[in-house]
């Protein structure tokens, strides 16, 4: 089973020679050995034997880590049964393949991928690590479980995952410093994209920036002001709420950056933001599509309010997108994007004055009755969808027909008539900003 270093090469695995090496941080080089392993045997069977049901194991193992690993517990529910029974399996795959005398490099590709996703989304790298070493030791213990003999056996296993828990212990360690210095340099780009967004939602000059970052300032954007409401799984005590939604705002990040490439601009958090898109690059229905893909991403339904800016109009511009985001949210509109001048008289009821102060206090005839306030704020949410309406409200449709009708009768207002309804909806935006 041993296996020595080969000459120039440290048992490390670190070597400076030219040839079969690839640079590493800082210069320095990583071996590769490429030569053609032995096939490695115990009691005359393959030492990989027990390894090959990779899809069974990679199952049983990611069940150990979740019950074993505190912070494997809390992840949410997809990134256990894809993402982690995934790279478990390729890693089976990779142990067996070197057991069996084979190098397969390209199994790595996967894995630093996940390991790079697992980064973004602030999946702690102390848990990756006990993971990966406690898969070890469960591989070692069916590697080993015919040991000729039983002393032997014991005592090769103790040693081995003695050695595997001071590596554990050391990857930890030395992996944190790593990647808390690589973010560091990492987020230089971002700051400096971040900071050239502000900028120009501050309204200030954004030229220089704008050569640092090597992004085009485009001659109007469509300023998007957007609302990301929680996961479901957010609010399930069992998981960790905080990862649930960073991989939520990854995946939005994510998709942003396939449909529009570097040329959007956006200041998101998990609750949603700000987008800065080229009007060059997106038509009303290219944008329709992009808040449609960006909800299917999230897995949550996307609120989006759209206005037209210059980049000296865009802090203004900014400010009246989130104003009639504010609004959609008040009335319980459906998800999607909706545009200013689709709202424009709605927002011109959100200002001060007499008349709103009258169309606010249409609907206190429904104070008594708070069923029927419901029902017309989601009936007008829903674009006057009746069944979509009666599902919400978890009533029959001739319920929803019949409060309908009673808020004619309280208000004087008919909803089925378009005049009525003109006016009920106005005073519910009214109401919104009375108080």
């Amino acid at each position: 089973m041993r296996r020595t270093a080969t000459p120039g090469t440290a048992a490390c695995g670190v070597s400076r020679a030219p040839g079969g090496c690839q640079q590493g941080v800082e210069g320095v080089a990583v071996a590769v050995d490429s030569s053609t392993r032995p096939s490695l045997t115990l009691s005359g069977k393959p030492m990989s034997a027990s390894l090959k049901d990779v899809r069974a194991l990679s199952r049983q193992m990611v069940g150990h880590f979740v019950a074993n690993v505190a912070p494997c517990g809390t992840l949410p529910g997809d990134a256990i049964s894809d993402d982690a029974t995934a790279v478990t399996r390729v890693c089976l795959e990779f142990a067996a393949s070197m057991l069996d005398g084979q190098d397969l490099p390209g199994k790595m590709k996967r894995v630093e991928h996940a390991a790079a996703e697992w980064a973004r989304e602030g999946v702690p790298i102390d848990a990756i690590h006990h993971s990966i070493h406690e898969g070890f030791k469960i591989g070692l213990d069916l590697v080993m479980a015919n040991a000729p003999l039983e002393d032997d056996y014991r005592n090769l296993v103790d040693g081995a995952k003695t050695l595997l828990e001071i590596l554990d212990m050391i990857t930890s360690a030395v992996s944190m410093a790593y990647v808390r210095e690589l973010r560091a340099v990492v987020g230089e780009h971002h700051t400096a994209v971040h900071t050239l967004t502000s900028a120009l939602l501050g309204g200030h000059s954004t030229s220089t920036m704008a050569r640092e970052c090597g992004i085009a300032i485009a001659e109007s954007y469509a300023v998007l002001a957007v609302a990301i409401p929680p996961h479901q799984d957010e609010r399930n005590p069992a998981l960790d709420g905080k990862v649930v939604a960073r991989r939520k705002l990854r995946r939005v990040q994510a998709e942003l950056a396939t449909r529009c490439g570097d040329r959007a601009l956006s200041l998101l958090s998990v609750d949603g933001g700000t987008i800065l898109i080229p009007t060059d690059d997106a038509d009303d229905d290219a944008l329709d599509t992009l808040v449609a893909q960006l909800t299917h991403a999230a897995q949550v339904g996307i609120t989006a309010t759209m206005v037209q800016a210059t980049p000296a109009q865009i802090p203004d511009a900014a400010d009246q997108a989130h104003e009639l985001l504010d609004m959609v949210q008040r009335l319980q509109c459906v998800a999607g994007l909706y545009r200013f001048d689709e709202l424009a008289l709605e927002y011109q009821l959100t200002r001060p004055g007499p008349g709103r102060e009258y169309l606010g206090a249409l609907l206190d005839a429904l104070d008594e009755h708070p069923e029927l306030l419901e029902t017309l704020q989601r009936h007008i949410g829903n674009n006057l969808n009746r069944q979509r309406t009666a599902r919400v409200l978890h009533v029959h449709t001739n319920t929803v027909d019949y409060r309908l009708k009673r808020i004619g009768q309280l208000t004087g207002f008919d909803p089925s008539q378009p005049s009525g309804l003109w006016y009920l909806r106005s005073a519910l935006v009214a109401r919104t900003y009375r108080s």
